[in-house]
């Protein structure tokens, strides 16, 4: 099991000083979880191992991925997060074209009612949060233009 302080997580709150008492931040406070996609995969999803893969294109990642993809999903551990307020920040670390991230409930489309999240936008060295009011549940997340595995995370 991962939890939140095996990944990079971090508290913000409102300040006081900007019109809200120090209740009123506590119930704004966010848990802040970082990822780093290197090509064909998250870093801290893999527990910070990178494979080194090279890509140029999409196609490089889905050639990894049928490959390796289901052996690494098997010795990922999921992230466990409470219900609640999470930003997650992504960062493109030397992927050579624009990536993004996507959460949503695992389960067959349709008949998932949890919330989802996702975006592009993700060029070389660039960071970007992603803000979603998490529910309870199980969820997967991935990048789709520089596919990765479906990497597990439940909410409880």
């Amino acid at each position: 099991m991962i939890t939140p302080n095996k990944f990079f997580v971090t508290l913000l709150l409102v300040a006081p000083c900007l019109g809200g008492s120090a209740l009123a931040a506590e119930s704004e406070a966010a848990v802040v979880v970082e990822l780093t996609q290197v090509p064909c995969q998250f870093l801290e999803s893999e527990q910070g191992s990178n494979h080194g893969y090279r890509s140029s294109s999409i196609k490089d990642c889905e050639a990894i991925n049928a490959k390796s993809g289901a052996s690494r999903i098997e010795q990922a551990e999921a992230l466990q997060l409470k219900p609640g307020k999470t930003i997650f920040r992504v960062t493109n670390k030397n992927v050579p074209y624009e990536l993004g991230f996507w959460l949503r409930g695992e389960g067959i489309a349709g008949r998932v009612t949890l919330p989802s999240v996702s975006g592009g936008g993700l060029i070389t060295g660039k960071t970007q949060d992603y803000v979603i009011d998490l529910k309870p549940g199980e969820y997967i997340y991935s990048c789709p233009l520089n596919p990765t595995p479906n990497y597990k995370l439940v909410v409880n």
